[in-house]
């Protein structure tokens, strides 16, 4: 009975001393703009991963809807969190975010905050990358294709799958990507273009039209890999990556899924969209900004404001660097 008393003091001990360092360290309130965007998982995975032993966190879905997670940050600061992390589902909205968030320090992840709109308020940064160097990178993917393979007349039609309307990242990559096909010195014709915000499914549906309605295309360029692997789906419905037949598809993130297409040919290459260090620089950012220390804090701030993390071409030549 002594033992039993022992064991069960010790715990209670143990579970005391837990909850009192628990009770130490900051809260961070984060929300996601849906759970089941394959890029967000891995950053939702790496910020879970850097909070251990540092920061209490609350992670939430916001499913896609701007209300619901305008209800979450005000659950956030009912609760007293000593910060939030927030991948904004309307990147307009983070003006109000921040007016709701009053004296708690804000960092935005992956959708860039509009700066016109935050200059009254100073408790605010944002974590994600150069939308431009992955559009760019996109690009020269083709380039370094249509060099080594040129089409016989010396024009490139391409399709263009595009992510949600108004996100910087769709915006840019979309604009980048072209960019640096006409910059070396390529005729393009645009076949189609059209959103299919960042969904696999989507993409496939997209692509499957497309390939019905038009003659010809030469490649297909994808604001992110899920849309990338639905057009790859389409393509080895009509036949593709068989028997020599081959489409030049080009996608952004290098997920997992992605990762596989190159192994197996099907995808001619990705971007490294880094959602580990975006992970990684968001939560240690809203840890630095709850405390006051950034001492430690192991990534550049720019302007006050921004971290960026930069960008990584991914093809058949380096793909397993990043398995």
């Amino acid at each position: 009975m002594k033992k039993l008393v022992s064991v069960v003091l010790a715990l209670v001990m143990l579970l005391g001393m837990t909850t009192i360092a628990m009770a130490d360290l900051p809260s961070i309130g984060v929300a996601v703009y849906k759970f089941d965007d394959t890029f967000m998982t891995g950053v939702r995975n790496a910020i879970t991963a850097a909070a251990e032993g540092i920061a209490v966190i609350d992670i939430a879905d916001s499913q896609n809807a701007q209300p619901t997670q305008n209800d979450q940050v005000q659950m956030f600061v009912s609760k007293g969190v000593d910060a939030l992390a927030i991948n904004p589902v309307d990147r307009t909205a983070c003006a109000e975010i921040s007016k709701m968030a009053g004296d708690i320090p804000v960092v935005y992840f992956n959708r860039e905050p509009i700066a016109e709109e935050m200059v009254d308020f100073d408790k605010w940064w944002y974590v994600g990358a150069k939308a431009e160097e992955s559009g760019t990178m996109s690009g020269q993917i083709l380039v370094d294709y249509f060099t080594a393979n040129p089409t016989e007349d010396g024009v490139i039609y391409y399709v263009m799958l595009t992510g949600e309307p108004g996100h910087q990242d769709a915006e840019l990559r979309t604009i980048f990507s072209v960019k640096a096909l006409e910059d070396a010195g390529f005729e393009l014709v645009e076949v189609a273009k059209d959103t299919a915000m960042w969904d696999r499914v989507r993409g496939q549906d997209k692509m499957a039209a497309w390939l019905a309605a038009f003659d010809r295309i030469d490649a297909v360029l994808a604001n992110n890999d899920d849309m990338a692997l639905g057009a790859i789906e389409a393509l080895k419905a009509e036949g593709y990556f068989s028997e020599g037949k081959f489409m030049p598809v080009v996608g952004v993130d290098a997920t997992a899924p992605a990762l596989e297409a190159l192994k197996e040919g099907t995808l001619l290459g990705t971007v490294l969209n880094d959602a580990v260090n975006q992970g990684r620089a968001t939560l240690l950012l809203a840890v630095a900004a709850a405390t006051g220390d950034f001492s430690t804090f192991p990534f550049t701030i720019e302007d006050g404001h921004y971290v960026w993390v930069p960008y990584q071409m991914v093809t058949e030549d380096n793909y397993t660097e990043f398995e």
